[in-house]
């Protein structure tokens, strides 16, 4: 059994897939919109080219991608996505490109258990925990 997180956005799935597809290097993902559901659904028609749903894979793990078709989905309160990179390097890099245009929550640095760790909440509202596998003083 595998668990993986399953992230919800009201519009802006699109735009977080491509960020998120540049930031870890991750293969281009099949994206299906709101206009492959069934007309039942009732899909606004300014929404049909939202995301109805992704599978992004990002080098071990799988990542799921959808926006809330009536727009309301909350905000992510209570837990957050957690990446850890094999080198500190490359985990700052992507600290840093994940905290373009968001908040800050805890700011990357050493700590006891690793080399590098920080936490925040990117443009798109998604909450993060950027770590490293290199042990601290690495």
């Amino acid at each position: 059994m595998q668990t993986a997180p399953y992230l919800f956005f009201n519009g802006s799935a699109r735009a977080a897939i491509s960020a998120y597809t540049k930031i870890f290097d991750a293969p281009p993902p099949d994206i299906m919109t709101m206009a492959d559901a069934p007309p039942e659904m009732g899909i606004p028609e300014d929404r049909k080219d939202w995301v109805m749903h992704c599978e992004m894979k990002i080098g071990d793990g799988i990542l799921y991608l959808s926006d809330d078709f009536a727009g309301n989905s909350p905000a992510m309160d209570g837990c957050s996505v957690m990446v850890s990179l094999p080198t500190a390097v490359e985990a700052k890099s992507v600290f840093d490109q994940l905290a373009e245009g968001g908040d800050v929550r805890m700011p990357w640095e050493p700590t006891f258990w690793s080399a590098g760790f920080g936490t925040l909440t990117d443009a798109y509202g998604v909450r993060w925990m950027i770590g490293t596998d290199e042990a601290p003083g690495g």
